[in-house]
């Protein structure tokens, strides 16, 4: 099963037949909303809204964790999500979308592995991933290739035949937030190789990763970054452009929905062979 992930400014998903929603309770806590099932043109997909349905999640505290093993838990192997980014290649303008393909963490606070050695949450099942936890297991995955690269090649598939503007590779530097970044770290992030800055696309790619799923993630530029705009940053420039885009959004959802082949061609599931100590 897909499940989609949706980011500010896309709480619900059009053309979503609902079939059966369920408030799911993990060893992580509780997700930051429920996980609606339902039907797009006959193929299931399951969906959670990242900062919950009134966003009263920032991004600091949105229970990542809880949220992926809600997915996992309802059956989704593969993760779409989507997220708004302020722009920093200068080459990246408002409105365009970046099929990202490597990131830089700059947070702070976050839990970002399942895998705590002595510390790991008891959990049941029979899988590999619940017995590294059982077992107490220290695990290091490899994130040289973080994104799917099957979903990926989907996706740009898709912007092309709904001619689109985006860019099929960038690297998304992830802050704390919830405050906007300084033009300091701007120049900083540019300086390191950062296309796009945002504050939710870590730790939720590396752990769908540890939990064998793939993701992949469709960025959205709401606004040129710090130092980079001439204009103060806003919430309010974000939900704006991201509603211009919803349109947009959901036809590339749709599509991919529909295009997804059925069983996986890549080595995402394959991530935890030879990552234990």
């Amino acid at each position: 099963m897909l499940g989609i992930i949706g980011g500010s400014g896309l709480y619900e998903l059009e053309g979503l037949r609902v079939k059966e929603e369920k408030v799911i309770k993990t060893p992580f806590g509780e997700p930051s909303s429920p996980v609606v099932i339902g039907e797009i043109g006959g193929r299931e997909v399951a969906f959670l809204s990242r900062h919950g349905r009134d966003h009263s999640y920032p991004p600091h505290l949105v229970p990542y964790r809880a949220n992926l093993w809600a997915l996992r838990e309802v059956g989704v192997k593969r993760v779409l999500a989507v997220s708004a980014v302020g722009g920093i290649n200068k080459l990246f303008g408002a409105g365009d979308f970046v099929i990202v393909d490597s990131f830089l963490d700059f947070t702070k606070q976050r839990k970002s592995t399942y895998y705590e050695g002595r510390f790991s949450v008891q959990v049941e099942g029979q899988n590999e991933v619940a017995r590294l936890l059982r077992e107490k297991k220290v695990v290091h995955i490899d994130v040289s290739d973080p994104y799917c690269p099957e979903m990926r090649k989907l996706l740009i598939e898709i912007m092309e035949k709904q001619r689109l503007r985006y860019h099929p590779a960038g690297v998304y530097a992830c802050t704390e937030g919830p405050r906007f970044e300084s033009t300091a770290e701007i120049r900083m992030l540019e300086r390191l190789g950062a296309d796009v800055v945002g504050m939710t696309g870590y730790p939720e790619v590396v752990l769908a990763r540890e939990l064998t799923m793939c993701y992949a993630s469709i960025c959205v530029v709401a606004n040129p970054a710090a130092g980079i705009s001439t204009q103060r940053l806003t919430s309010d420039e974000v939900l704006e452009l991201m509603g211009r885009k919803e349109r947009e959004v959901k036809a590339v959802i749709s599509s991919f929905v529909y295009m997804l082949p059925p069983e996986r061609g890549c080595e995402c599931e394959k991530v935890l062979e030879g990552a234990e100590v």
